[in-house]
């Protein structure tokens, strides 16, 4: 009960989420989440001397990133884990910290710098121009708890998306051309056992937000009156 009433935002919108996954009001939501899967594909090839060439989205929540040098198996490996640490870190610093508008600005900015540098394509350009500028004008124009709740809602949505598209992707439909999958015809083993393993540890990242989560006495936001900056 305790628990319930300190965190009883968190509860009700991750709730909300899952009450909504199959509408078309999680949908943009849903990309953004793969803009970081493919954006976590990139950063993976860069942090281990590689380069990005180009990233793209579908309104199928689809999406790809293309890739020059740097470590396959971590690149590979990076698009569900990577997306998902994404996710937690966007939860944990709008819970954590009071820099919810530069957290949100920050955000927009990488996104808008991402699409200049790396995407060519009509929508994936709509998409992350329109949300990267939602984003600016979010952090300029709204308060601190309202980008606080915007947030954590990413964040949340990452976090359930990522073990839901594993077991889509790599365990009921195994035969799909997935991260997985090319991870074994590369390195060996199966689909199903590298889907499975990053499940496991998607799952893992997942149990110990909420232990660490459940430490904490409250996480609810304390709204005031003003929805806008003054």
């Amino acid at each position: 009960m305790t628990f319930f009433k300190g965190h009883w935002q968190l509860i009700a919108l991750t709730a909300l989420v899952f009450a909504l996954w199959n509408t078309p009001i999680v949908v943009p939501l849903k990309i953004l989440v793969v803009f970081l899967h493919e954006l976590a594909h990139g950063l993976a090839a860069i942090l281990t001397d590689g380069s990005i060439e180009s990233i793209s989205l579908s309104p199928r929540q689809g999406g790809v990133a293309y890739t020059r040098g740097g470590s396959r198996f971590l690149i590979l490996t990076a698009g569900y884990l990577g997306s998902l640490l994404l996710g937690v870190g966007l939860l944990w610093a709008a819970l954590r910290t009071r820099a919810d508008t530069l957290i949100m600005a920050g955000c927009g900015i990488v996104m808008l710098l991402v699409t200049v540098l790396y995407i060519r394509e009509l929508f994936p350009l709509a998409f992350c121009i329109a949300t990267g500028a939602a984003m600016l004008a979010s952090a300029r124009y709204l308060s601190e708890e309202i980008n606080d709740l915007a947030l954590r809602v990413i964040g949340l949505t990452s976090i359930i998306y990522v073990p839901y598209d594993i077991f889509s992707d790599t365990i009921s439909r195994s035969f799909l051309q997935s991260d997985a999958r090319m991870l074994a015809e590369e390195f060996g083993g199966t689909t199903m056992l590298w889907g499975g393993l990053w499940l496991i540890i998607s799952l893992i990242v997942i149990g110990l937000c909420i232990r660490a989560l459940a430490r904490a006495p409250d996480s609810n936001i304390s709204f005031r009156s003003r929805v806008l900056r003054r």
